[in-house]
């Protein structure tokens, strides 16, 4: 017989905490692509590695273990597999990044942008089912295979729509906004996933190995958190791509105002005439 399970263990606390955190990553993602796009060479990788970090780690990962921070089950404790846990990190960091250089290298092709959402949304779809399977609990879990199909569909649309954004999207203004729907999206395939769990204890609880999520979570996702706080230190210190277009259009107009100057300083010579009546012949 299934027991009751309970999603917002701290009521509001956790989603809305969660909702926060997935939108504070995704607008740095989006602010660190714009970066990328507007660089070159090694240091266009450096920003879309970065990108990845903040939309995988924070705006993904560390959403759906601060959720998972609500996340109780009546009279079973829950303990986390820590080699699973930190593998569903860096699977979420991993599949965001492919995504990001597929699309960013891809020259806004349709068919990349497709094949970069299906590969990401897929990868966070595992994420979120292998953090769920690093779970160790004293009882059986099932899922609906139904709600587990739409989560998985919802995971490929946020996916598309979040790299789309990655090439549209630059001023802040609609950076801010994106990252709102990411939020929206990202949080919305967590809590469909969650709801299509069954779990079943055990008649005779057994001891749970495993660490419990206040030793273990919490320090990692303030270690993830502090990383991006220092990301977003640098994209503030960074300028901007419309900065960096418009130093790119005054120094044109300074080279331009040299070549003229020089023109005016050290006029051309003119032709020398040639001589009357002499011809060339051939």
């Amino acid at each position: 017989m299934s027991t009751a399970v309970n999603h917002f263990t701290h009521g509001p606390l956790t989603p809305a905490l969660a909702y926060v955190m997935s939108c504070i990553g995704s607008m740095l993602g989006l602010r660190l692509t714009a970066q990328a796009h507007a660089s070159r060479g090694g240091s266009r990788v450096r920003w879309l590695l970065g990108a990845a970090v903040s939309i995988g780690g924070t705006g993904i990962w560390v959403m759906h273990f601060i959720a998972m921070m609500g996340f109780d089950i009546e009279g079973t404790p829950i303990r986390y597999d820590v080699p699973l846990t930190v593998a569903s990190a860096v699977v979420a960091i991993v599949v965001v990044g492919t995504g990001l250089f597929l699309v960013s290298y891809g020259g806004g092709r349709v068919l990349a942008l497709l094949g970069g959402g299906l590969l990401t949304g897929l990868g966070v779809a595992s994420m979120h089912y292998l953090g769920m399977y690093a779970m160790n609990m004293s009882a059986h879990v099932s899922y609906d295979r139904l709600t587990v199909a739409l989560s998985v569909a919802i995971a490929v649309v946020a996916a598309t729509v979040a790299l789309w954004f990655t090439l549209r999207v630059r001023r802040p203004i609609w950076i801010a906004a994106a990252a709102l729907v990411m939020g929206v999206a990202v949080a919305g395939m967590h809590y469909t996933g969650m709801f299509a769990m069954t779990v079943t204890p055990h008649h005779a609880p057994a001891p749970v190995p495993g660490a419990d999520a206040l030793d273990f979570l919490v320090p990692l996702m303030t270690v993830i958190s502090l990383i991006t706080l220092t990301m977003l230190l640098m994209v503030i210190l960074s300028p901007s791509e419309e900065e960096l277009h418009e130093d790119a259009e005054l120094l044109a107009r300074l080279e331009l105002r040299r070549r003229t100057s020089q023109q005016l300083t050290y006029p051309a010579p003119a032709p020398r005439p040639q001589p009357a009546g002499r011809s060339r012949r051939r």
